[in-house]
C-alpha cells in the first residue's frame, strides 16, 4: 500500500541567481533560502548559480532528482531579464529537462519585474531617504 505522502508530487523551489567571486556576495541568497525554508517546513528550497558559485542549476537539478522530486519552480533572483534570463536560463533548463525527463520544471520571471519586488525596493529608498533626516548636518551646512 502507498502512503498519501508517496502519491503526492515531491515539490522543489530553486533560487537561480548569478554568483560572484567575493564569497560574500551569496549571503543575502542565503538568507533567502533561510527565510524561505522557514516559511515551507515541509517543502525543499535550494540554491543554484549560472557561474562563479556553486552549485549550478544542472547539479542542483541532479540533486533535486536523485531526492524523488517531481516538480521544481526556479526563481531568477535577477533584477531583470537580461541576456543571462532571455538565453542562457531558457537553455539550461532545457538541458536538464533533457537529462530528467520525468522531472517537471517551470520557471518564473525575474523576481525584479514582479510590481510588488519593486514596491519593496521603493519603500527601502524612501526609508533611507528619510533615515538622511535624523543625521547630523555637516559642518559648515
Amino acid at each position: 500500500m502507498v502512503s498519501a505522502a508517496q502519491e503526492q508530487p515531491r515539490q522543489a523551489l530553486v533560487l537561480f541567481a548569478h554568483g560572484a567571486r567575493d564569497a560574500r556576495w551569496r549571503e543575502p541568497f542565503d538568507r533567502l533560502q533561510a527565510k524561505l525554508a522557514a516559511a515551507l517546513p515541509q517543502g525543499t528550497v535550494r540554491l543554484a548559480f549560472l557561474e562563479l558559485m556553486q552549485p549550478s542549476l544542472p547539479d542542483t537539478l541532479d540533486a533535486l532528482a536523485a531526492e524523488g522530486i517531481t516538480g521544481v519552480t526556479v526563481v531568477p533572483v535577477f533584477f531583470g531579464q537580461g541576456g543571462h534570463l532571455r538565453r542562457d536560463l531558457p537553455l539550461l533548463i532545457e538541458q536538464c529537462r533533457q537529462r530528467h525527463p520525468g522531472l517537471r520544471i517551470g520557471c518564473a520571471d525575474a523576481v525584479g519585474e514582479s510590481d510588488r519586488v519593486l514596491d519593496a525596493i521603493a519603500a527601502y529608498c524612501l526609508a533611507s531617504l528619510a533615515s538622511l533626516a535624523s543625521l547630523p548636518a555637516a559642518p559648515g551646512a
